[in-house]
């Protein structure tokens, strides 16, 4: 069985690109004010989620292995 992820986006820096929409369209929804929210929270492991978090210009999406809680993106330094 492979990795499952919890997906967070910290709408207090979240700025409506868009560009999580645009990478994995079935992941993520912005709402009425233009704030992103993870369509599941609690996903499998998917590359197109991880290219949304990668490519969030403020780096508002945050992913961890759930159960552990180990950082998946961003990485920790």
């Amino acid at each position: 069985m492979g990795d499952r992820w919890q997906v967070e986006v910290d709408r207090s820096i979240c700025i409506g690109s868009a560009q999580c929409v645009h990478h994995a369209p079935d992941a993520f929804h912005l709402d009425t004010a233009r704030q992103s929210h993870p369509a599941d929270p609690e996903t499998d492991a998917n590359e197109k989620v991880l290219e949304a978090a990668e490519s969030c210009p403020v780096e508002a999406i945050m992913i961890t292995l759930l159960g552990s809680g180990e950082p998946v993106f961003p990485p920790e330094e």
